[in-house]
């Protein structure tokens, strides 16, 4: 298969440190003999080599064969997996088999894998699941395909699920894969769409602390609320009706609800006296 440009420079910046547990479904088994060629003469990654293993054991299948026979070799081979040696930091060489793990079940789909397929694979995994329909995949398969693909579903009638200028034909316009299970004289249309890539928003730090961006917010002011009683601490005493006294009846009255007649009749006595 002939690289473009892109491709090329791409596998040129591709190291076992650049690996993550999406990227690793990216890329085949060659790739991963060549990686690990390469990236055991670097003494950091000869060093956690179980780590970069792991990485790669979320996408391939990986074993060390210990009989290096042709027979051997032969039964990998028969069940789909490379074959490669691999020079170790000692000089030793290591046989290793390697295959992609298979995505043919629902339950072979992780949240690493999903946006590694196309809407026609996902359908075709979807359509092995006992042809039961959407509502038959459990909640955390059905996070794992949203995660990654714009799903939408339709229940019809045969004759009116492909009626002109219905919505069977506007997602297909749209770019939807479908997939259409039958249920009696009803058919369930499942529709697909891998979703765009979100660029992921990052505070950008400046390496001087003198310089800060645009959207620094370095100089913005936070109010010390560290020792203030927050509002459902404080307590606010409510009166108890079994201590109500004449002496204290008073202070839990309205004061402006006294009759002014009395309030002038108290006066004119105290003028008298």
């Amino acid at each position: 298969m002939i690289k473009t440009k892109q491709q090329e420079e791409e596998d040129s910046i591709l190291s076992l440190k650049s690996i993550t547990k999406s990227s690793a479904w990216d890329i085949q088994e060659n790739d991963i003999f060549r990686l690990l060629e390469s990236g055991m003469k670097d003494a950091d990654i000869r060093e956690n080599f179980k780590h970069y293993v792991d990485m790669i054991r979320s996408a391939f299948e990986m074993e060390e064969v210990k009989d290096d026979s042709t027979l051997a070799k032969r039964r990998y081979e028969k069940l789909g997996y490379k074959i490669g040696f691999i020079k170790m930091d000692d000089n030793q060489k290591v046989l290793w088999a390697i295959k992609k793990k298979p995505i043919s079940r629902v339950t072979d789909l992780t949240y690493e894998n999903i946006r590694h397929i196309t809407a026609t694979k996902l359908l075709e995994v979807i359509d092995r699941n006992f042809g039961g329909g959407w509502d038959s995949l459990s909640q955390s398969i059905q996070d794992i395909i949203q995660s990654g693909f714009d799903i939408s579903t339709t229940t019809l009638p045969k004759d009116r699920l492909h009626k002109k200028g219905g919505m069977y034909e506007k997602k297909v316009e749209d770019g939807y894969e479908v997939l259409e299970i039958e249920k009696g004289s009803w058919v369930e249309a499942i529709f697909a769409k891998l979703k765009p890539e979100q660029e992921k928003l990052r505070m950008k730090f400046s390496e001087s602390s003198d310089e800060y961006d645009e959207d620094d917010d370095s100089d913005v002011e936070i109010e010390d609320d560290y020792n203030k009683p927050d509002e459902d601490d404080i307590e606010v005493e409510e009166p108890d009706d079994d201590e109500i006294t004449e002496e204290n009846y008073s202070t839990m009255m309205d004061l402006g609800s006294e009759d002014p007649d009395d309030e002038a009749s108290q006066l004119t006595d105290y003028i008298d006296d």
